[in-house]
């Protein structure tokens, strides 16, 4: 009677062919996974999201085949839940975006920030100047006296 040994995991990470788009197919092989369980960690993993073609066929890019790689060996390599997977590749997204980007603005930011300020500045300016002409007391010598007979409804700005 021959006894099943669990498979070993292989410790490396197996080579991505240089494509633009993969099959769930060769997706399911690089990761040595049933592409039903591709379908799965869709579902619980929105870091892994493939592009579907117009017939409805999964399209993973080389992101999300380094996505699913990494799922499969947090989850069969090092035992995480689930959950626990989840949690740690958020974490991994988040300390990427705050440790990868630089604490001053690019160049390309500043001066888009500096033209941004200087409209500001310029409208600022306009609306204080359109403020001060509205604020001015009209003298009494230019007020129009309307008469007696105009219903109150077509007092204001809009007569007819």
């Amino acid at each position: 009677m021959a006894t099943h040994l669990p498979q070993q995991r292989a410790t490396q990470k197996p080579e991505i062919p240089d494509k633009l788009y993969f099959r769930i197919g060769e997706v399911a092989r690089l990761c040595s996974v049933a592409p039903y369980v591709l379908r799965f960690w869709e579902t619980e993993f929105t870091q892994l999201k493939p592009n579907k073609s117009g017939t409805g066929q999964r399209l993973y890019r080389r992101r999300d085949v380094e996505m699913a790689l990494r799922v499969k060996r947090l989850l069969y390599d090092e035992g995480y839940t689930i959950a626990g997977a989840r949690q740690a590749i958020q974490a991994e997204t988040r300390s990427k975006r705050n440790g990868g980007q630089p604490e001053l603005p690019l160049p390309q930011q500043q001066q888009a920030t500096q033209l941004a300020e200087a409209r500001l500045h310029k409208v600022r300016k306009e609306l204080r100047e359109i403020l001060s002409m509205l604020s001015v007391p009209i003298p009494q010598s230019q007020v129009r006296e309307r008469p007696a007979h105009t219903p109150a409804a077509k007092t204001g700005l809009f007569e007819m």
